[in-house]
């Protein structure tokens, strides 16, 4: 005969069921079958406190390499080359154009308002009570700031590090804060001042540059210093250009400051545009808001080079602004602005929308990396057999055919207009190296293929392939001159 347990416990265990629900036939779970006097006491687990900025960085380091410098992307995604962005296509223009009366009628308005401003920010002295009328003014302007979390911004930075979206960032941050931006490209004199720059006296070189910073910031008395290490604009929607390493040798210590700034209907910065173009349209526009991050300041490591400081500075911003950190350069943009004012204009397309560019750009990194890779190749191989052709306007070209004959065959036709590149003509015209010369006197070259037609009879009736087939013969030659090779017995 089995015991079962006693007749009070019993009648314990079935009310328990019936108040937590618990059928007949169920099995109670462990914790709950024991007494309540028996069970322990069910603690919440604290919340994991949120990781400072840089543990961050190393944890997304680590979990996500296309978060690196390294990072593959085209100049024209950093660069806003027309003034209307986005995939809205007609409905954005409609818009602009039903706007356009009421923009009209506030720049007017805000150019009166603005000497007003002007006037105001020489006639009172810098403090804060002078900042906040200018600021409100401001807002008046279409000029909205924000600041995320003024306490974060530390009382004893000496230098701010911010990254570059226009050409009124720096009056912006000296809307929140007392800083001073030096002036490095540009006229001086009252332009700069009314501009807002701080004008450094005897700075002709970079080094006299180091020099005055280091000694301004060596004054306690003298405001902070606002640098952009980036040394140019950018849409600030995709990626940061690659930091220079000379505002990271004025002092240890920075304060790095995400900017980040939006506007309707047009694009926040144009490359190409001058400073007075674009406050034209801030005051067209109905605001533009920056928003304002102060990071913690960094000190550089006692091991640490300039360029692994600044690296570190810039990886730190890329991933508190989520864009990607780039290789690309200042002198980067400089040399796109100028492809796209040598290539031939091609009609103007919204891009399609798509997903953040952060998110794509860290998703497929190696997907981007192959392609331009194969781009690069394809280009490389019309660029040997024609020389004086621009890059940009081979690899339109190639875009559209996807075939490196399609394109060599579309230049020699010439179905594609384009100029040719002065520096690539005097390079095929030059005189040859005197490691190829013994080759060269037994195989003349052929002369650069022309960009239309030929002026002799006999080669304007050769057929497309023998054309073709001299045009590689012509680069074979061009690359074992330059790279010193001796032909091959029978080769041709």
């Amino acid at each position: 005969m089995l015991l079962g347990p006693p007749r009070g416990a019993r009648r314990e265990t079935e009310s328990g069921r019936k108040g937590r629900g618990v059928g007949r036939g169920d099995a109670l779970p462990p914790e709950r079958a024991r007494p309540r006097w028996q069970r322990r006491p069910v603690r919440p687990r604290p919340c994991p406190a949120p990781l400072p900025a840089e543990r961050r960085l190393r944890t997304a380091g680590s979990m996500d390499a296309s978060a690196s410098a390294s990072a593959p992307v085209a100049p024209d995604r950093l660069f806003d080359a027309h003034r209307l962005p986005g995939g809205e296509g007609p409905r954005l223009l409609l818009s602009l154009l039903l706007y356009a009366p009421v923009g009209l009628a506030l720049l007017l308005l805000r150019l009166f308002l603005g000497l007003h401003v002007f006037l105001v920010s020489c006639a009172l002295p810098d403090s804060a009570p002078r900042r906040f009328i200018v600021r409100v003014m401001c807002s008046v302007l279409g000029v909205l700031v924000r600041q995320a979390d003024p306490r974060q911004r530390s009382l004893r930075a000496r230098v701010f590090i911010a990254n570059h979206v226009t050409h009124f960032d720096h009056n912006v941050l000296n809307l929140l804060t007392s800083c001073n931006a030096p002036v490095l490209n540009g006229t001086s004199g009252f332009i700069c001042w009314s501009r807002g720059f701080l004008e450094v006296g005897g700075a002709e070189s970079r080094a006299e540059l180091l020099e005055s910073l280091k000694a301004y910031s060596s004054q306690g008395g003298n405001p902070p210093l606002l640098l952009f290490p980036e040394e140019t604009t950018t849409n600030g929607r995709v990626g940061l250009l690659r930091f220079s390493s000379w505002p990271f040798s004025i002092l240890d210590s920075v304060q790095p400051v995400a900017l980040q700034v939006q506007r309707p209907f047009v694009a926040v910065s144009v490359a190409d545009a001058s400073w007075v173009t674009e406050l034209l349209w801030t005051f067209f526009v109905p605001f533009t808001v920056y928003q304002v991050r102060w990071l913690p300041p960094i000190a550089r490591l006692v091991e640490e080079t300039r360029e692994e400081f600044a690296l570190r500075v810039q990886e730190l911003l890329a991933l508190e602004l989520g864009v990607v950190s780039t290789r690309l350069t200042a002198a980067d943009k400089a040399e796109h602005l100028k492809r796209l004012r040598h290539s031939p204009s091609a009609p103007y397309s919204p891009p399609a929308p798509s997903q953040p560019s952060g998110t794509q750009d860290r998703a497929f990194p190696s997907v981007a990396s192959a392609e331009d890779v194969r781009w690069s190749g394809m280009a490389q191989r019309v660029k040997e057999v024609l020389p004086h052709v621009p890059l940009a306007v081979i690899r339109k070209d190639l875009a559209r055919t996807n075939c490196v004959d399609a394109t060599i065959a579309n230049l020699l036709e010439g179905r594609v207009p384009f100029i040719p590149s002065e520096a690539e003509a005097e390079d095929s015209s030059a005189a040859p190296s005197v490691s190829g010369t013994h080759y060269l006197a037994s195989a003349p070259l052929t002369p650069a293929p022309m960009k239309l037609f030929a002026r002799s009879p006999e080669a304007r009736h050769l057929s497309l392939q023998e054309r073709k087939r001299l045009l590689y013969d012509y680069a074979r030659r061009r690359f074992m001159e330059k790279h010193g090779m001796a032909p091959k017995e029978g080769s041709h």
